[in-house]
């Protein structure tokens, strides 16, 4: 069995007035299928309101599927007598840390989660101290969050869910409030969990530079899952992500431009490197 899959999944936000009286259904899931391997990094991209964050939000046990099935790390989401078990192999990274981050040390707020699921002292500091090694952030351990940047305060939100130690991450648009050198930084420390460590990566995104970074991406709209496959796959259907209301990374769009007014570049082209060793062999 794969750490996540998810068949047929159906989430629906349901409004009711004073009366408790329908009055309105919104469809935030419609039949999602979802295969995710242990130690995968898969982006979800989608544009405002396509059902992604709520899917997230189900990875983690916050939400429960209406219908449709997901199990996470064999266990059955549906079952409420399995919520704490996956929120242990399954961490959760918020878009604003601010809401994640709640002590006035560095590493007394990495030392909470653990402190929380009954990990030994002793063993806890050993778990802050790795932590905020593996995101580059041990030379703040004894400083305040509210003197950090942006990005370094989602590398500390994140070195409090790895020193839970969990199998999976899922990062619900975790660069959305940072500045480009912010998004660079969250972005490295994810990717080195994922490489060196051999953690799950769920990251949910609108931002197309990252999903270069991903083995695999799934794009939803309007609830439903649309397109799958990997980065150059994805980025190779300019047209069709348009459609959907989604950008490409720059250098792509570049490279179909070209493609378009007759150079013979190769489809879905990710870096900038790729595209200049494009054009050098054509000259």
């Amino acid at each position: 069995m794969n750490f996540i899959e998810a068949r047929k999944l159906v989430h629906e936000f349901i409004r009711r007035d004073e009366d408790d009286n329908v009055e309105s259904i919104l469809t935030a899931l419609d039949g999602v299928d979802l295969d995710v391997k242990q130690g995968e990094f898969v982006a979800v991209l989608g544009h405002n309101g396509s059902g992604k964050s709520t899917l997230a939000k189900h990875l983690n046990v916050l939400l429960t599927p209406g219908s449709g099935t997901l199990w996470v790390d064999g266990k059955d989401a549906g079952d409420a007598d399995n919520l704490w078990d996956i929120r242990q192999s399954t961490g959760m990274v918020f878009q604003n840390p601010d809401n994640q981050i709640i002590a006035s040390v560095v590493e007394e707020d990495v030392a909470f989660g653990p402190e929380n699921i009954g990990v030994p002292t002793q063993e806890i500091w050993k778990r802050v101290e790795k932590s905020l090694r593996s995101v580059g952030m041990i030379q703040y351990r004894e400083h305040s969050p509210n003197k950090l940047s942006g990005g370094q305060k989602q590398r500390i939100a994140i070195a409090g869910v790895m020193a839970m130690e969990p199998k999976c991450i899922v990062l619900d648009e975790p660069t959305a409030m940072l500045d480009p050198n912010g998004r660079k930084e969250v972005l490295d420390a994810v990717e080195q969990l994922n490489r060196e460590k051999g953690m799950t990566v769920i990251l949910i995104t609108h931002y197309m530079e990252e999903v270069v970074r991903a083995d695999r991406v799934y794009v939803m709209d309007d609830g439903k899952v649309v397109m799958q496959g990997t980065p150059r796959e994805i980025f190779s259907q300019v047209d069709k992500l348009k459609s959907y209301r989604l950008d490409v990374p720059q250098v792509t769009l570049l490279a179909h431009e070209l493609r378009k007014s007759g150079l013979q570049i190769p489809q879905g082209i990710l870096t900038r490197q790729e595209l200049v060793e494009a054009l050098c062999q054509l000259y």
